[in-house]
């Protein structure tokens, strides 16, 4: 089985110090990414760490594919306890850092600790430098990357940083890279920012030998010659479907579709694109650098999830002005999913949908805990007695689109997940609309037959954020060439994808969450028989608990 390579740094900010230690035993069950970041943390945290303590860590790690020439690989993953859910959780971002990271020759990077005074660590091949940045107090990001590029000559592909709302801890601040991209979901910039950490840099010249298989250069090919409405509009090619089916929330939730869809539709975000966008080697490129010549904003994106919660939940019937809040979020470093549910909250408190004004001075407000953003950036789970307004979450995270309500094995996997209410984990959304070919499609309505996929989809999707592998790479890299480019059988990999899933579960277990967190803040029908199954499917207790004496087997039946 491909794995990455090379030693685990440990980076301690409070003690000022850095050690080095082979993990070769761990990098060989669990290819990288988020696998190797979940098993670290699952032995290296202690249950009870506070987030935003200095006994949370949090971990940096890509995986063999960022050894590859491939597209779809411009990807990295981070680790830690979350301050929005209080669960052990991974992001990953794309952009250009994870080749740099390589760079450094670490298999994964650790941060432990809290420094006493505001530092950006300085990490290379050759050991590390701590440099105290009083001066960039609450700066912006591109604010830091700019000082950084200037005094140290490092583009912003070399950095992660933590923005004003990192700085001052909102539990749904996001690590930003490559200054527009982010580790978004989970609040985990909010740990960087904990631990009185601006940025960190990684560079060098030590990349460990990873070899690929061919294949990487057919499916590169393909990526390139694709014919795809991705490349023109990214994820909001799908927001009038998304629309007309009646699964875009909309007016915080309380609606399931958008009378001004066309105003805010993937049509006016490529009229808005003004350049290719796309991440390290990959020759897709759906990204989307947008300006407005009106006004000379220029920003990236917004993709579906932002416009979902900036435009219709919150009543926004502009693009520009859904094109500037997801500008600000970026730069205060902001998860626009949470902040737009979060703001659209607010909205729906105060009965101000579509307030644009409003929503730029809240944005703001939030990134520095200044008034009424002092309470919002605790995130809606914490405060919507308060606005007295609906929980719209799961775990403690706020809803990405694609309404489970619709897509009712979308509802599922938003309970389910151990992230909390993201599209991503399982990623059943494309098998409802659907977006895949009508074999393997399901039905919008009801649970039968979904807990098994919804169970390997997670499964699947944690290999692919430890190879790691971009989720859009779905129409290119099936299970075989899954299995080719790992070097190993589907089957091995979905039973790795389980233990990951159950050790996160395991970790979370230990924190108090059980079957009442899979929930949702609306009824399904058969909801809680879809959930036994799921529990089934996996092997777990009826209560949502992992067995005590099997918290590795990710669902494995014991004989197998």
């Amino acid at each position: 089985m491909k794995h990455v390579r090379g030693p685990l740094c440990t980076v301690d900010v409070e003690d000022r110090t850095i050690e080095t230690e082979s993990i070769d035993d761990v990098l060989e069950s669990s290819i990288g990414g988020r696998a190797l970041g979940t098993r670290l943390a699952h032995e290296r945290i202690p249950f009870d760490a506070d987030p935003l303590g200095p006994e949370n860590r949090l971990y940096f790690a890509t995986g063999p594919l960022q050894h590859s020439t491939m597209s779809f690989t411009g990807r990295m993953s981070a680790t830690g306890v979350s301050p929005l859910t209080d669960g052990l959780l991974s992001s990953n971002a794309g952009g250009f850092l994870s080749r740099n990271f390589t760079a450094t020759g670490y298999s994964a990077v650790e941060v432990a600790g809290a420094s006493d005074e505001l530092v950006i660590v300085h990490l290379t091949d050759e050991g590390v430098e701590f440099e105290a940045v009083p001066d960039l107090e609450e700066a912006t990001v591109s604010e830091t990357c700019e000082y950084i590029e200037d005094e140290h000559g490092l583009a912003s592909e070399h950095t992660v940083v933590a923005g004003p709302a990192g700085e001052n801890e909102v539990r749904f601040a996001s690590i930003m890279t490559s200054k527009e991209r982010a580790f978004g979901r989970g609040g985990l910039g909010a740990v960087l920012g904990s631990k009185n950490v601006k940025a960190i840099t990684f560079d060098g010249d030590s990349t460990r030998e990873v070899e690929i298989p061919p294949l990487q250069m057919e499916v590169h090919g393909e990526a390139a010659q694709a014919d795809h409405p991705m490349k023109a509009q990214g994820t909001t090619s799908v927001a009038e479907y998304a629309n007309m089916v009646e699964a875009l929330p909309t007016y915080y939730f309380s609606e399931l579709s958008f009378e001004h869809i066309d105003s805010v539709s993937g049509d006016r975000v490529e009229e808005k694109k003004y350049k290719k966008g796309t991440c390290s080697a990959c020759a897709f490129a759906c990204k989307l650098p947008t300006r407005d010549e009106e006004t000379g904003l220029e920003t990236e994106g917004p993709e579906y999830e932002t416009l979902m919660a900036f435009g219709p939940n919150s009543g926004v019937d502009d693009i520009v002005d859904v094109m500037k809040a997801n500008k600000l979020c970026d730069e205060f470093g902001l998860d626009t999913i949470s902040a737009g549910d979060v703001v659209a909250g607010y909205l729906a408190s105060e009965d101000e949908f579509g307030n644009a004004e409003l929503i730029h001075e809240t944005v703001e407000k939030i990134a520095y805990r200044e008034g009424i953003g002092d309470t919002l950036a605790e995130g809606i789970d914490r405060i919507h007695d308060e606005l007295g307004v609906e929980n719209w979450s799961v775990k403690g995270m706020e809803f990405s689109a694609h309404d489970g309500r619709t897509l009712n094995g979308q509802g599922l996997a938003f309970a389910t997940s151990n992230r909390g209410a993201d599209h991503m984990y399982a990623e059943f959304y494309p098998y409802e609309y659907p977006l895949v070919d009508a074999d393997k499609a399901f039905d919008k309505e009801g649970l039968e037959g979904k807990p098994p996929k919804i169970v390997e989809l997670e499964n699947a999707n944690a290999i692919k954020d430890s190879a790691v592998l971009c989720k859009f790479s779905r129409d290119f890299v099936d299970e075989d060439r899954l299995s080719t480019l790992l070097d190993a059988s589907y089957d091995e990999l979905i039973e790795i994808g389980g233990e990951i899933v159950t050790l996160e579960r395991h970790f979370n277990n230990q924190r108090g969450f059980d079957r009442d967190d899979d929930a949702l803040p609306y009824e399904l029908p058969d909801f809680e028989q879809g959930l036994e199954e799921y529990y089934e499917e996996r092997d777990w207790n009826d209560d949502g608990t992992v067995p005590d004496e099997r918290p590795e087997t990710g669902g494995v039946p014991a004989d197998d």
